[in-house]
């Protein structure tokens, strides 16, 4: 049997380890996204967060893969079922390039901008929500397209804890040493990053263009 052929015959449990990896990467950039703009705004504002922020975020990005689903295997709830714990996981993985993007793209506004926008009677909040946010949007995306794309890579490694997803194949094909197995799941995998890429790489140039 041809890999085609394999591909035919298992497309139903394919598309449903798609759907299962699809899911876990949207929920995970959903909670990175949450919380890494946040925290990006705060390191804005209070330059000394700079050091204890991003070098947490660094930190767990140097934390190998399987490593990191160990550690948070005890924490209670996470720990209790695998989706919540690969959730978890590839939410941290995400953080780092969403939140140095939100830094760059705040203090990359030219201060004459916020000038303005403080002649004009604005508040604090109301100039990072009116000028500062809007104004960063494409360097904003930028940071969660690389996220994305390499949270739906990270994502594969959710199998070894039992969260489903194309990893599933990848492991299989490893254990039994069948490419054919491996492509099943390593193919899907790099389609969804190629059309992530494209899609917020699209809304990315727009946003540009618009400013």
């Amino acid at each position: 049997m041809n890999l085609i052929q394999f591909f035919s015959a298992h497309r139903m449990e394919i598309l449903q380890a798609t759907g299962e990896h699809l899911w876990l990467v949207v929920i995970a950039m959903l909670l990175a996204v949450a919380v890494g703009i946040p925290l990006g705004i705060a390191v804005t504002r209070k330059p000394w967060l700079s050091k204890p922020i991003l070098g947490s975020a660094n930190v767990a990005e140097t934390i190998p893969s399987l490593a990191l689903f160990g550690f948070l295997l005890p924490v209670p709830w996470l720990g209790s079922r695998a989706d919540r714990l690969a959730v978890a996981a590839l939410a941290v993985y995400a953080l780092l390039p969403i939140i140095r993007n939100t830094i760059a793209g705040i203090q990359g506004i030219d201060p004459n901008v916020r000038e303005a926008a403080r002649a004009m009677g604005m508040t604090d909040s109301q100039i990072l929500f009116r000028v500062e946010l809007p104004l960063s949007v494409p360097v904003l995306l930028a940071g969660i397209r690389v996220a994305t794309v390499w949270t739906i890579g990270i994502a594969t490694i959710a199998a070894a804890v039992g969260a489903g997803g194309l990893g599933e194949f990848i492991f299989r094909g490893l254990a039994m040493v069948d490419n054919r197995v491996i492509l099943a799941g390593a193919i899907p995998a790099a389609i969804l990053a190629l059309f992530a890429d494209i899609i917020l790489g699209f809304f990315e140039r727009r946003m540009r263009h618009a400013r």
